[in-house]
């Protein structure tokens, strides 16, 4: 699979073929996705309570949606989403990742489909789905407009789009490459090729190649005072995209 994928890179997988615990470890190796998690979740799910009307004060307002993943990792994105009422499906091309999630769901109490698999091939089956996400994946694929077409396969009619990465700027590069890994070391080195980085304009035009249309643009920023990751106008850095198909 991983030989003959058109967007996977192989040298990108081995970063994020880890153990449960290494996953799950607040402190670990992946420490700045569980750091930034809670403001990527609560612009997920405004955006879509936004899109889909939902009732904002249900535990459970996407009952009856479905959502994919991709890139899921050990499951910190795919947990949440089934809680709040999703049918989960995560994909990942790292096996040790996906048994990662699967492990972690089970000992939870949650039921997702994680799947050893690439987005081709969930689009090859012809699935379909409400919501798609993919955050801080596109900076990681070998070949990002084939990646936007398997996007724009993905989201159903009236679906969403959510996605997150990095802009390619060179206070990106200052603070995203020397900063997060080699000064503070919060990544291992190595886990970002500035090269790869997607500006707004890139990817909102990637989207719109695909039928889907962009109607949110936030940057994330790290506010040293509060100790804590925030939203922003601010797209020089981490942004993330919310988007639609018409």
């Amino acid at each position: 699979m991983r030989a003959t994928s058109p967007t996977i890179d192989p040298g990108e997988i081995s970063p994020f073929a880890v153990r449960t615990e290494s996953w799950w470890d607040p402190n670990g190796s992946f420490r700045t996705l569980h750091r930034i998690n809670p403001v990527r979740l609560g612009f997920i799910r405004q955006h879509l309570l936004a899109h889909f009307r939902a009732n904002p004060s249900s535990l459970r307002p996407f009952d009856g949606l479905t959502l994919l993943d991709i890139g899921c990792g050990g499951g910190l994105v795919s947990e949440p989403m089934a809680r709040l009422g999703f049918t989960v499906t995560g994909i990942d091309p790292a096996a040790e990742a996906v048994d990662a999630a699967r492990t972690h769901a089970e000992a939870t109490g949650l039921t997702i489909d994680y799947r050893n698999t690439v987005a081709e091939s969930i689009v090859a089956a012809g699935e379909g789905f409400d919501t798609v996400l993919a955050l801080e994946v596109v900076e990681h694929v070998a070949d990002p407009a084939e990646f936007f077409s398997q996007l724009g396969a993905l989201v159903r009619p009236g679906g969403a789009f959510i996605g997150a990465t990095l802009n390619r700027t060179l206070r990106s590069f200052a603070l995203a490459i020397v900063g997060a890994e080699f000064i503070f070391r919060w990544l291992p080195p190595g886990t970002h090729d500035w090269r790869k980085f997607l500006r707004p304009s890139e990817f909102v035009l990637g989207l719109r190649r695909n039928g889907l249309v962009a109607t949110h643009l936030a940057g994330l920023v790290y506010d040293p005072r509060r100790g804590e990751w925030v939203l922003s106008p601010d797209l020089q850095v981490n942004y993330m995209v919310g988007a639609v198909r018409r």
